[in-house]
């Protein structure tokens, strides 16, 4: 599914952000990535989506060799992945359904295949009877549930969680978990940054750990549940 093999990307003078990065990470799998801030979480995940591109090295991803990847073929790669972040990034005049519908419109959806699918992954994050809610009525899980649903409502085959949890008190933290969980069981790879350790303690998957730009420890699911 993901294959980085000896990947580095050097910014300028700023040296290293990723220093020889070799990785598999196969379909269906839940990946947390860790590591001190700068350490290289954020550049491995921009190099996934192809915001950036490696100085040295190989990146396949779903049969995709991205050194064959053409300029334009781009935006059909990121409707293979889904993306969440840390501050939500929903549109504030929407309602939750036109947030979530937005996703597709701008693919050319169909309203009748819209009002067909939004319902079914309102349903899967748990939001039902908040489609008319806009989003500074939600609470911030609510928010994040939402910012979830829009990322996997064209089906990727990959989801990108950068710090979802990051601005979350302890029990929407786990909510938003839980629903990354759901989609990891649908079948969706999902990749996960976090600096939370009790998410990383309690969640008993592989960690993959990033320092100074290498992976200095990567923790299998056997290796890690004790």
């Amino acid at each position: 599914m993901i294959l980085f093999d000896r990947v580095t990307k050097k910014y300028g003078k700023k040296g290293l952000a990723l220093d020889r990065v070799s990785l598999h990470i196969a379909p269906k799998e839940f990946v947390l990535i860790v590591g001190a801030s700068g350490a290289g979480k954020s550049t491995l995940l921009k190099l996934l989506t192809r915001e950036e591109k490696p100085t040295a090295g190989k990146i396949v991803v779903g049969g995709i060799d991205y050194d064959q990847l053409k300029d334009r073929e781009i935006p059909l790669l990121r409707r293979k992945i889904g993306t969440i972040y840390q501050d939500f990034k929903l549109l504030p005049n929407r309602t939750v359904f036109e947030n979530i519908a937005f996703a597709l419109e701008i693919v050319g959806m169909t309203s009748k295949e819209i009002n067909f699918t939004v319902p079914r992954v309102i349903d899967l994050v748990g939001l039902n009877g908040k489609e008319k809610s806009f989003p500074k009525e939600l609470s911030g899980g609510e928010q994040q549930r939402v910012a979830i649903a829009r990322a996997v409502v064209r089906q990727p085959k990959i989801l990108i969680a950068d710090e979802p949890t990051g601005n979350l008190d302890p029990k929407h933290a786990w909510d938003v978990v839980a629903v990354l969980e759901k989609i990891n069981q649908h079948g969706t790879t999902v990749l996960m940054t976090t600096h939370n350790q009790d998410i990383v303690k309690k969640l008993k998957r592989r960690v993959i750990t990033i320092d100074g730009g290498r992976i200095s420890n990567d923790t299998s699911v056997k290796a890690g549940a004790k």
